[in-house]
């Protein structure tokens, strides 16, 4: 299994108002996906455990949402690694968008 794509994502927001962008926005993770489709998510804390569906595969993701910065950890399945440097790449640049 290769290793989980991980980004860090900085905000001055404060836990509670980036918890809030995030589940407002949580529909936009799709399209950082090839192919991306549906997006089935879940709180647990300050952690969203959520799975994307994206060319027939199942992505386990979650975001661990702290005072200063949102750590996003992407476990791709074997057929899907090939894209992991341009998926860390997006989720770089169009990660910080969920946050506005």
């Amino acid at each position: 299994m290769p290793e989980p794509i991980t980004v860090e994502i900085p905000h001055g927001l404060g836990r509670d108002a980036a918890k809030e962008r995030i589940d407002k926005g949580i529909g936009k993770l799709a399209d950082m996906f090839p192919g991306g489709g549906t997006v089935e998510h879940r709180w647990e804390g300050d952690t969203m455990a959520f799975t994307v569906e994206a060319m027939g595969q199942r992505i386990a993701c979650r975001l661990d949402v702290e005072e200063d910065k949102v750590r996003a950890q992407i476990d791709l399945p074997s057929f899907l690694a090939l894209f992991a440097e341009k998926i860390r790449a997006k989720l770089t640049r169009e990660g910080p968008k969920l946050l506005e």
